[in-house]
């Protein structure tokens, strides 16, 4: 399994959003800075995150992203999904042909790995991860970048 920093800048970027977004829309510039992530970067992520409907744009002054639904009903899964972030450790894209067209013999073994890996990114929610980060924050009394989880931050 391979995940770029598509999905994990999209994932780290839905939290920092999440963490603001009760105060209105949140800027992506304001993410960048935060994050230490480009600007551009963040506005292709957010545009396929606005199509697959895990955010909304607000215009004009003021203006910025917002969650489109609750945290609770985002999974990290939903969020690597919607930025095109494969999820797949097999050689041959699932096809079953890894080697010169036919299955090569350890095919199953990546394909269960892939559920696994999918079936535990659904498992843990946009509000778990927000959770935890505000808990670091209370416990050190700042805040700081988002760390994520290290069960998360092990998969990925």
């Amino acid at each position: 399994m391979r995940l770029t920093t598509k999905g994990r800048f999209a994932v780290t970027a839905m939290v920092d959003l999440a963490l603001r977004h009760q105060c209105g829309p949140v800027t992506l510039a304001g993410i960048s800075e935060r994050q230490k992530i480009s600007l551009s970067y963040l506005e292709q992520l957010f545009g396929k995150l606005r199509r697959a409907e895990l955010v909304d744009s607000v215009r004009g002054p003021g203006g910025g992203y917002c969650l489109a639904r609750p945290e609770l009903s985002i999974s990290v899964a939903d969020i690597i999904l919607a930025v095109d972030e494969p999820i797949d450790a097999t050689q041959c894209g699932g096809k079953e042909n890894c080697l010169d067209e036919h299955r090569c013999m350890t095919h199953d073994l990546w394909t269960n790995l892939n559920l696994t890996i999918f079936r535990y990114l659904a498992s843990v929610s946009l509000a778990e991860l927000v959770a935890k980060q505000r808990e670091r924050e209370q416990c050190t009394g700042s805040e700081h970048p988002v760390v994520l989880d290290k069960r998360l931050s092990a998969v990925m």
